[in-house]
This record gives structure tokens, sequence and C-alpha cells, in this order.
């Protein structure tokens, strides 16, 4: 199945043909470095971290480019409120955004520019515009005319009239229409400015974008991603001054990730129902936080609660303590093997086999169909289910079997790279789990494991009312036992 993505400019799903085959432009916005960076630019970033790792899994050669915007209003606001300097602020919330980013497993992009590195290829499309006639200066700032660019909203499908009746001036703005957007702004006494043709100052939000994707990727490429919030006016703005600056396309496909909804609300600063990534990660794992945001759709709105941390959780506790389940399996050194020779598998193994030949092709072409996280992962819960029956129903496993339990080891590790999990020993994520359920319980890890030792003993000597006890008073405290073939486990709900 050929790779289809759902393009924003189309409104349509459409078979993805690389600009040059073999290889890949992605340009994603990156955030603006003020403060702390929130959930909703978790979800943004995880998303296109995804499609980063599918495309390369793949096979293409991909140039990620992911831009921080380090020069702007509330930036510059922050700096005056702290009394330093706006780079300051700036490179304190590039190494926070670098951090989170990395606490959440993400591959870093190939390029990581800065706006502020690029003012003169910011200056250069700025005096493109206006030697064509799309771009006005008035006192010291410039505005592009978006009444020259016949397919302005194009992207957001919005109307002229629709857009104006909204539409206003800001204090101190001097624009032709009201739509209009500015490109340089004039420098304030006491801002940041840099030398221009237009005297000093600093470049508009939007077309700083331009410049740094043309820089790496060139007049057109193929993939411009960013949050349902960007789509206008960033870039809305994006397509009209690049096109016309340029006189072609500007981009091939465009993807959009849905919102993030705080109890069915759309989270949001001005309602003050947000949650920094550090906030979230104090009280749940990293992968956890990944596990939810991939459960849903790209471009689904998704409802970010506890209650939908605590499934996601659960969901990946599943996947881990099968792992673990296959790796004490694959590790055991049973004192007999009495198997029928050649090697059969019981039912339960012929029907994981056949989950296993098919997992891959079927996780793929999950992901081909507009990159759907969602699915892919219930390919994988198949594989979990139909794992711990043939585990459960095995007691001893000859090279047929451990060869089947070494494939779907293979399996999560090769989906993991695509979707940034698993990439922690089953075990110590577990036993992490476990000791942070276990913070607010009157009894300990090491306690909970010497019952369990205990009640092994007392089950191996039949004493099975003292066994019974103990799985009662560990149930008690909130503390589950699985038995298995492989021994017993535990788990805190």
């Amino acid at each position: 199945m050929a790779l289809r993505v759902y393009n924003t400019l189309s409104g349509e799903k459409e078979t993805f043909v690389p600009q040059t085959p073999g290889k890949v432009g992605m340009y994603v916005c990156g955030v603006t470095v003020y403060d702390y960076c929130h959930i909703g630019h978790a979800r943004a970033n995880i998303v296109f971290d995804i499609i980063f790792r599918y495309l390369k899994y793949v096979g293409y050669d991909v140039t990620y480019v992911r831009n921080y915007t380090d020069i702007d209003d509330k930036i510059i606001r922050r700096a005056n409120q702290e009394s330093v300097d706006y780079r300051v602020i700036a490179d304190r919330y590039i190494k926070a955004f670098d951090e989170d980013m990395e606490r959440l497993g993400l591959a870093r992009p190939t390029v990581e520019p800065k706006a502020t590195d690029h003012i003169g290829g910011i200056i250069t499309i700025i005096e493109t515009l206006m030697a064509k006639g799309h771009a006005y200066q008035s006192e010291g700032d410039v505005y592009y005319a978006v009444d020259t660019f016949p397919e302005y909203l194009k992207l957001s499908g919005r109307t002229m009239d629709e857009m104006q009746a909204g539409a206003r001036v800001e204090v101190g703005e001097k624009k032709n229409n009201p739509m209009d957007f500015a490109l340089w702004k004039s420098s304030k006494p006491g801002e940041p400015s840099w030398d221009s043709p237009w005297g000093k100052g600093r470049p508009g939000w939007h077309i700083e974008c331009s410049a740094m994707s043309m820089e790496f990727l060139g007049k057109t490429f193929d993939f411009h991603g960013g949050g349902r919030d960007l789509i206008f006016p960033h870039h809305e703005n994006e397509i009209a001054q690049s096109e016309a600056a340029n006189g072609c396309q500007f981009v091939r496909y465009w993807l959009h990730n849905g919102f993030v909804n705080i109890n069915a609300e759309k989270m949001s600063k001005s309602l003050g129902n947000f949650f920094t990534i550090r906030t979230v990660l104090e009280k749940y794992d990293p992968e956890t936080l990944r596990f939810l945001i991939l459960s849903a759709h790209y471009r689904s709105p998704i409802d970010f609660s506890d209650q939908n941390l605590d499934e996601a959780q659960t969901g990946l506790e599943r996947m881990y303590t099968c792992l673990a389940a296959v790796d004490d399996a694959l590790t055991a050194q049973p004192s007999s093997i009495d198997l029928p020779a050649p090697e059969t598998l019981p039912e339960a193994g012929r029907e994981l086999r056949e989950k296993v030949d098919q997992a891959i092709p079927r996780f793929c072409e999950a992901m081909d169909d507009d990159f759907n996280t969602a699915l892919s992962m219930g390919v994988l819960f198949e594989t979990v289910r139909a794992t711990n029956r043939f585990l459960a129903e095995s007691r001893e496993f000859g090279p047929l079997a451990l060869s089947l339990l070494a494939r779907v080891r293979n399996l999560f590790a090769e989906a993991g790279t695509v979707l940034g999990l698993f990439n922690r020993r089953p075990v110590e994520w577990l036993d992490g789990i476990k000791s942070a359920k276990a913070v607010n319980m009157s009894i300990t890890p090491v306690e909970i494991e010497r019952l369990i030792a205990e009640r092994a003993e007392a089950r191996t000597a039949k004493n099975f009312r003292r066994g019974d006890e103990i799985r009662d008073l560990l149930l008690a405290q909130g503390v589950h036992l699985l038995d298995s073939a492989q021994g017993t486990t535990w788990n805190v709900k």
C-alpha cells in the first residue's frame, strides 16, 4: 500500500509522491521560546517525530527542519520583566525545550535553526516582495499586501469578506488593509534590532519560517506541519509570502495535528487550563504520555486528563508485562524439555505465529493510512493477547517456541523504533511504575517481594491457606498478584 496523507490544502487524502525520489523535505513550526512547553507542544512534536521516524523507517532520506522562534513580543516582554537581555530568555527556554523533548524520547531533527540566525534571508525575501509589488513600507514597518495574492486563504478555506469582518488594526499599525500582516517591524526604544533597508527593526513572525524553510529545503518541499491553530494566520501567511516571492508552489502536503482538550474544553493559556510537560512528567512516565498521544489519530482532538493518562499507563503496562514474560521465557533454562520431535506448536502457538507473520505488514498498512498510530498500536495489542495466551498454555519451550518468542521481541523492538516506545528493559520500566505507585502505600516494594517469596514457599509446601492469606493481605493494600507459568508478578491498582 502506498503512503496516503491527508493534505489540509486539498481537504483530501492523497498518495504521497516525493518531489525528489527517495528524499523527503519536512518543515515543522517550532516553539516561541519564552516559557516552558505545555501538553499541546508535546502532542505536536510527538506527532511529527513519529512521521519523521516512519518516513526514515520505510527508506526515505529525510531532511527534517524544526525551528526556534527566538525573537518575539513575548520574549521581549519577559526579558523586560526580568531586566535581562532577550537572548537570556531565549537560551533558557531553548535549553528547557530540548530537555523536555529528550525526556519524551524525540529524535533530533536534521536542522534546528533560530530565527535570529536568518535575518539576512528574511530581508532578501522582503526586498523581493516589495520589488514585485506584494509589500509596502509604512513608517518604518513593512507589510504584506494580501489583496495582491488572489489565492490568499486557500489553506484555511475562508473568504476575505468573512475575515475582514472581524479584522482589526492594532494600535500603532498603519496598514492599507486590516488583513495585511507585518513582514518587518521598526524597533522601539530598548528593543533588540537589526539593520535593514527600512531602518532598524526586527522580523515579523510569519516571514521567519519562509526564510528558514527556503534555506534548508528549497523553494518547494514536501511536508509542512504544525498544530491546527497555525493554519490561520501563520501558515496562510507563509504560503502568501513564499509563493508571491518565488513564483512557485511552496509546500506540496500540509499536515496539521488536532487540538488537546482539557475535560472536553480546548486547552488555552487564556483559559488557564493548560499543563506544562514538566508538571505532567512529575507524575507520569514519559512513555505513558507518548502512549496516550499515539492512541488517537493525529488529526483528531485528544482529551487530556488524569483518567486518560491512567488508562494509557495501564495499556502500556500490559505491553511491557507481556514483554517481560517473553524475556523470562527466552532467558530461562528449563530443567528438561520433553517435546515431540520434530517440535510442533500448540494451537495458541500457531495463532501467535500467524499474528507475528502479519504484524509488520499490518502495522505499515496502518501507518500508510495517514500515519494512523491508533490502528498500528491495535496490531501490537492483538499480538500481546496472542502472546499471553501462548505463554499461559505453555510450560516448556523448545527451539521452535523460543524462536517464535524471539520474533515477538524483535517485532516490538522494530515497531518501537517508529513509535518511540519500548526503549527500556521491561523489568526496569515496570519496576519504576510499581515504585511510583507504591509511594503512598504503607507497604514497600521490598516487603511485597518478601511476601510473594513466602507465598511461593507456602504453595510449594501445599500450605494453600497461608498462600491465600498472603494474597488477601496484599490485595487489601491494593497489590494484585499475577500468577503464570513463569512465576508471580505484582501490580498496584
